[in-house]
């Protein structure tokens, strides 16, 4: 019989604190009910709420933070004030001390990525952490990374993003070999800074298990979902992100400017705002819930800050998965691999 999961809940975490993450929690446990939660924030703020879930408070322990980090802290402020105090450090340093098996935190993303790499560290062989983000395509869903996580890399650092990103699509996606892309400006190989272009001739020409290495991808083989698991570093992935949210939102924003003009048009508006909402959130990458930090000795996800209830709900069901499906096992196994597959072959000896 499978054991329950454990997640360290960051309650004082995002735009809406407590009652939104709180009923996430209790929207969770209805869908997992192995599930069972470690609650770190203000306990005079949590206590009257959780009476309201008797469920999900059956099922909880609550550990009392006095600090919360703020959404405007600077990742060295929360290192400063919040460390070993704040929920969110201590939602963390349960998953390092084996009392939960993955921590969720709606809050700060600067600061949730510091604390993480302080006090968990990164896993062998993995030299920097990244941030892989679910991305809406034509033909589903994509998973994209880094975006935000570590600015810069070099061949290594977009090799080990590859491994990482197709571990995780392993998981959500439920195939044996996914296909990854490098970002680049140009599908030909002779196109982009060396960096990639190294990273790419590695994975061209390696056989590594469980990826299929698909070649260069550019900016629009993003919505058309082109591979499972698109590879970049954390400043293109970024502005990739940012770029695409933005732009869904001015789409949305001139939909409904468009949808103004007379009384037809608002009209049609009216009969048709529900199917408008549908492709606005398909449109917007930051509405997929649920950040993995890959790379980190421990499983963290972070949420949206501005996520409702469902949204967080969402967020801690990747983290369940996540454990479920054994993230970390799978990263270790194919790192394993890949050095196996890339080591040199011995040459024969002289006789």
């Amino acid at each position: 019989m499978k054991r329950d999961i454990r997640i360290a809940l960051d309650v004082m975490g995002g735009d809406h604190g407590a009652p939104v993450v709180l009923k996430a929690a209790a929207i969770a446990l209805e869908r997992r009910p192995d599930v069972e939660f470690l609650l770190f924030g203000d306990e005079t703020v949590m206590a009257p709420l959780l009476a309201g879930f008797p469920a999900l408070q059956a099922k909880s322990r609550v550990r009392h933070c006095e600090v919360a980090v703020k959404m405007t802290d600077k990742p060295s402020q929360a290192l400063r004030a919040g460390r070993r105090s704040s929920s969110m450090w201590q939602a963390i340093e349960a998953v390092k001390k084996g009392e939960a098996d993955c921590a969720v935190s709606a809050g700060n993303t600067g600061a949730l990525m510091a604390m993480a790499k302080v006090c968990l560290r990164t896993m062998s062989q993995i030299e920097r952490p990244a941030i892989a983000a679910m991305w809406p395509t034509l033909r589903g869903e994509s998973i994209v990374l880094d975006v935000g996580a570590t600015i810069g890399a070099d061949a290594e650092h977009l090799i080990d993003l590859a491994i990482m990103g197709a571990a995780m699509a392993r998981i959500v996606f439920d195939i044996d070999s996914p296909t990854v892309g490098l970002l680049n400006v140009g599908v030909e190989e002779i196109k982009g800074i060396e960096e990639v272009k190294a990273a790419g001739r590695v994975l061209r020409e390696t056989a590594l298990p469980n990826l299929h290495y698909h070649g260069f991808v550019e900016g629009d083989d993003l919505g058309k979902g082109t591979v499972d698991v698109f590879v970049t570093e954390g400043f293109t992935g970024n502005i990739a992100l940012k770029t695409a949210e933005g732009t869904a939102k001015q789409i949305s924003q001139w939909m409904r400017d468009a949808m103004s003009h007379g009384w037809l048009s608002r009209l049609g508006y009216l009969l048709a705002r529900d199917a408008f909402r549908v492709l606005r959130d398909k449109m917007d990458p930051g509405r997929v819930n649920g950040g993995v930090f890959l790379g980190l000795d421990g499983v963290v996800i972070k949420s949206h800050g501005g996520a409702n209830a469902e949204g967080v709900a969402g967020a801690i069901e990747v983290g369940y998965d996540m454990v479920r499906q054994e993230l970390l096992g799978k990263i270790r196994d194919m790192i394993a691999q890949a050095n196996e597959a890339r080591a040199p072959t011995a040459a024969p000896a002289v006789t």
